[in-house]
């Protein structure tokens, strides 16, 4: 096979949570580029719409489903009129940074509530519709680098990201029978509208970049790149792993 071809998803479908905006609209733009139709999903109509339509615009395909990923049965029920996906990218995700003596049992709560039990269950979800299809397909799990080392006022979303990880890594072992690969992307800080007002503070960025061997921030396009890599048949023989897109911040 060519090399271009290894990276093709002609044909494919794809489901991006949280995708209406940033990292997750960027991966679904990336993954229609690659060939495949994505899927975005996500809590804001009119968001998802306008996205989705961005996308066909350029010439990929892409349609928008709204739903709350932090609600099961409502998920699931979305999906009840769609056919397996080949590839799932679990995105969706929330950080309250603050000081670990801070933290509440609510704020806690929100944070794990999505980052870990929505993913847990969409990726069930799309599992269970790819092993009744018999589909070979492709779970993306959205980490950070932050699941791989710690954050003064991160200790609820490095906890999560950690989590993440080790689901992962489970998942790959008990789904490789059936043909399913499950790995997981680690960003470290990218240049989003959300991001934008912690790196808009000098010492905050400062602190990043000091922290960043490359010395810069990371792209929305450095992790969607990430993302169609590890859903493409170039990545066949990869599961189980996390490619982590942090400029060497974890190398240290």
């Amino acid at each position: 096979m060519a090399v271009t071809e290894l990276f093709s998803l002609k044909g494919k479908r794809a489901l991006v949570t949280g995708a209406s905006r940033g990292i997750g609209f960027g991966c679904a733009q990336a993954l229609a580029e690659a060939g495949a139709h994505s899927v975005l999903v996500g809590r804001d109509g009119k968001a998802l719409e306008d996205a989705a339509t961005r996308i066909a615009a350029a010439g990929g395909k892409a349609s928008a489903l709204i739903g709350d990923v932090t609600d099961f049965a409502a998920f699931t029920g979305a999906l009840d009129g769609q056919p397996a996906f080949d590839i799932l990218v679990n995105n969706a995700g929330t950080n309250i940074p603050e000081p670990f003596t801070d933290v509440t049992p609510a704020h806690f709560d929100a944070v794990f509530d999505i980052n870990v039990r929505a993913a847990f269950f969409v990726a069930q979800a799309m599992a269970r519709k790819m092993i009744a299809a018999k589909v070979k397909g492709s779970i993306i799990n959205m980490s950070s680098q932050m699941g791989h080392v710690g954050s003064p006022n991160r200790t609820v979303y490095c906890a999560s990201k950690h989590a993440l990880e080790g689901l992962t890594k489970a998942m790959a072992v008990e789904l490789a029978p059936h043909g399913i690969r499950v790995n997981t992307v680690a960003p470290t800080f990218i240049e989003t509208p959300l991001t934008r007002p912690m790196l808009d503070k000098p010492d905050f960025k400062s602190f990043v970049l000091d922290r960043i061997p490359l010395g810069h921030m990371g792209q929305i396009e450095d992790v969607a790149a990430a993302v169609v890599y590890l859903a493409s048949p170039a990545a066949a023989l990869v599961t189980g792993s996390c490619l982590k897109v942090d400029g060497g911040w974890t190398a240290q």
